[in-house]
């Protein structure tokens, strides 16, 4: 069972002692590729393509100018400890026993603009492209053509490799539109998690993206590879509602 998760908009770089183990982006040179198209662009330009603030792209113009290979990891960071949005809040990875995390690298990938798929302990240097920018590359529209099929067999490898041919699908829509998957011995799985509102169950985008982070975990630790063994996820209140969900849909409720 491999599960994808989105990036963060949010980083933290601040050293962490307790992981020394790091690798590297598979992709890295397709990251490159498109480093260098970005360290062409000047400020204005990156604060229109990514609809971005002035000062963010002051920041992020810094960023790519300071981009360059090779990572250490005196330089960069492993991508699940760097990300530090909702999800990685539930995640909360820097807790996690060492052993989990080793395992992780085979049962657990981040989807990325720059860097187009990442094992959790990638290094990564500090950046912001989402998959949904507008950016032209050569004759490729944005950053799905780009990308084109390399995320999809990319995943679908490490879909093989994780010990059941499933994959669960815990990432934004915007990243998941970047995989095309038509293999049908993998199962693609769509959990879903709502809250009570005005009394009715919606998604909650805050509270769902953090429930996204809590089940990647709760999959890490009790290295489930079954996933009708999904819904005992109890966490932070939600529960399983059989009335709301499908097999390629469980959804959890909360309220």
């Amino acid at each position: 069972m491999l599960v994808i998760i989105a990036p963060a908009k949010t980083l933290d770089f601040k050293p962490v002692s307790k992981v020394k183990e790091y690798s590297l982006p598979e992709l890295i040179h397709d990251a490159e590729k498109l480093v260098k198209i970005l360290r062409k662009m000047s400020r204005k330009d990156l604060a229109s393509r990514m609809n971005i603030s002035a000062d963010l792209a002051d920041v992020n113009y810094e960023r790519f100018q300071n981009w360059q290979l090779p990572f250490t990891p005196g330089i960069a960071k492993q991508a699940v400890l760097a990300f530090h949005g909702e999800v990685y809040t539930g995640l909360d990875a820097a807790s996690l026993p060492n052993k989990v995390l080793a395992q992780a690298q085979k049962r657990l990938r981040i989807l990325s603009g720059l860097y187009g798929v990442l094992k959790p302990l990638d290094l990564i240097l500090p950046y912001r492209l989402e998959m949904g920018t507008k950016l032209s590359i050569g004759k490729k529209k944005d950053l799905y053509e780009f990308w084109g099929d390399k995320i999809t067999k990319n995943i679908q490898e490490a879909v093989g490799q994780s010990g059941s041919p499933v994959l669960i699908n815990l990432a934004s829509q915007e990243y998941f539109k970047s995989i095309h998957i038509k293999n049908p011995n993998i199962e693609i799985v769509n959990p879903a998690f709502k809250d009570m509102k005005n009394g009715k169950y919606k998604i909650i985008s805050i509270y769902a993206k953090k429930a996204r982070g809590l089940m990647t975990r709760f999959i890490l630790e009790n290295n489930i590879l079954n996933p009708n063994d999904l819904q005992a996820f109890d966490w932070e209140g939600y529960c399983f509602n059989p009335r709301l969900s499908k097999p390629e849909n469980p959804v959890f409720t909360r309220g």
